[in-house]
């Protein structure tokens, strides 16, 4: 079974291998946002997604800052090559787009229209 058939049997319930997601977010329903931007997620975009879940339920109390988090990313992932291997997976930025895909409200300053920019 592929990692796609796998999560597209997701159900809605909550999935043990996403503890921190957020309600009403299943990996189908990831996999389908994926595919309208254009990918077609694998384990390594899935391990982000988790990492962004479990930070965001970790910071609940608090504003999520961008440069917290993307400091974060970065540092939990320095052994797969940082933050520049994240923007491989998610084009759109690690944070801008990991969140819209992890369900995630991308924090203030995550997408800069103005000068194209993503974070």
């Amino acid at each position: 079974m592929s990692l796609i058939d796998e999560i597209a049997g997701s159900g809605a319930a909550q999935d043990p291998r996403f503890p921190h997601a957020p309600a009403g977010w299943t990996p189908a329903l990831a996999a389908e946002t994926a595919r309208r931007e254009g990918l077609e997620l694998k384990e390594e975009h899935l391990e982000a997604l988790r990492a962004l879940q479990e930070y965001y339920a970790r910071h609940a109390m608090t504003a999520v800052n961008l440069r917290e988090i993307h400091d974060a990313l970065e540092e939990k992932f320095h052994g797969q090559g940082g933050i520049r291997r994240l923007y491989l997976l998610f084009p759109g930025g690690p944070v801008a787009q990991g969140c819209r895909i992890a369900g995630l409200k991308a924090p203030a300053g995550a997408t800069d229209r103005g000068f194209g920019s993503v974070a």
